[in-house]
């Protein structure tokens, strides 16, 4: 064999040689990649069946734990498998992936580590949304003094949310290397000039913080400002606005701060709603008076929707100009504004049968005119028309 003949099988060995180390690679991504397919399936199986028994305990704690692992747990799987494949693949340019620059320096960067720490953040963050979902949904079969309040929950909710966001975002930026006290200093540096900037935001902000302390209103509460025309039930409390619904079902949007310099009256934390009504009869039947009084009064200590033990009044007070009058004072056991009409209407329906039987009616604005026919001028009148 001669030398151009060796030069040929030399060529022909390295590029089977390749062929083969080719091959090969590629083996080991085709089952890279089927092993994570198999793991993913295998997890979707098992995770369904941990959350079916989870469903049927009466622990809300670990539902909200299975169902908040289920997505970050894919990813997870993908990523992983993806990772161990392109570290196995034996490419000039996975280096390049795997690597950023900073400062000047070539720094080793493993971006699945800075996923799976994403992912995990990801992970609390779910896990505690879906816990203060759960947390709310149980509080309706709860009594009413051993219920935790849902603003409180959400407030609690929001800022674990925002803690972990940060420290996910600091442990991140650590690991590729940036220097998070410096970070830090940039934050207090920059605090003041971002606070001037965004001044009615933060505003807003606190407002909204001040709102979860004191508690004036939750969700679900019938609110009221007589310094705006603001009316509604809350729908949702944010950092930045309110928002609540008003009666004709428009949504109205308030900043927080304007809570800060407005008097709210919150309707629905009321304890009774009161029945306060002035009712005049004719001065004809004041002979009545005294009677009707008294019935109307045995009538309400023995209504069984009226709390007897808040004030009751029932008293003649005023004689006015086309009738005499008496006023009817009394709280109703209910606070539903629907339910307290019908029981109102009850009431004045029984009044107005108490004066009916006592043959008195109930007056109306009439005029007297008084004419004295012995001036001229009206004689004069009346002679003529006759």
């Amino acid at each position: 064999m001669n030398s151009q003949d060796k030069s040929v099988y030399q060529f022909l060995k390295e590029q089977l040689y390749h062929l083969q180390g080719e091959s090969a690679w590629i083996t080991e991504i085709f089952l890279i990649v089927l092993a994570t397919l198999i793991v993913n399936f295998v997890w979707r199986r098992l995770h369904a069946k941990i959350l079916q028994r989870a469903e049927k305990s009466n622990n809300y704690w670990d539902n909200a734990f299975v169902e908040a692992l289920d997505r970050p747990m894919t990813w997870a799987i993908w990523v992983t498998g993806i990772t161990f494949a392109i570290d196995s693949s034996q490419s000039n340019y996975v280096s390049d992936l795997i690597r950023i620059e900073l400062d000047g320096q070539n720094q080793a960067v493993m971006i699945n580590e800075v996923i799976l720490i994403g992912l995990f953040g990801w992970f609390l963050t779910r896990f505690i949304r879906k816990s203060e979902q759960h947390l709310i949904a149980h509080q309706v079969d709860k009594e009413e003094d051993e219920r935790i309040d849902h603003t409180t929950i959400e407030a609690i909710s929001k800022l674990l949310r925002v803690s972990v966001t940060i420290t996910v975002v600091l442990v991140i930026l650590q690991t590729i290397g940036v220097s998070i006290s410096a970070v830090l200093a940039f934050g207090g540096i920059g605090g003041i000039a971002i606070g001037f900037a965004a001044k009615d935001l933060l505003a807003n902000f606190f407002g909204g913080l001040m709102i979860y302390l004191d508690r004036p209103f939750s969700h679900g509460d019938w609110v009221r400002s007589p310094d705006r025309n603001i009316e509604g039930t809350i729908e949702h409390i944010g950092w930045r606005q309110t928002r609540i619904r008003t009666f004709d079902k428009r949504p109205l949007y308030v900043p927080n701060a304007v809570f800060n310099n407005i008097a709210v009256e919150n309707p629905s934390r009321m304890t009774n709603r009161r029945i306060y009504e002035t009712v005049g009869i004719r001065y004809d039947d004041i002979g009545a008076m005294k009677s009707i009084v008294d019935q109307v009064t045995d009538m309400l200590r023995s209504h069984e929707d009226i709390e007897q033990s808040k004030t009751l009044i029932v008293n003649f007070n005023a004689f006015s100009a086309s009738s005499i009058d008496f006023f009817i004072y009394c709280f109703t056991k209910t606070k539903d504004w629907v339910e307290f009409h019908a029981v109102k209407q009850d009431v004045l329906l029984k009044i107005a049968d108490i004066i009916d039987q006592a043959g008195a009616e109930i007056a109306f604005p009439t005029s007297t005119l008084h004419v004295n026919m012995s001036q001229p001028e009206l004689a004069g009148i009346e002679q003529s028309k006759d």
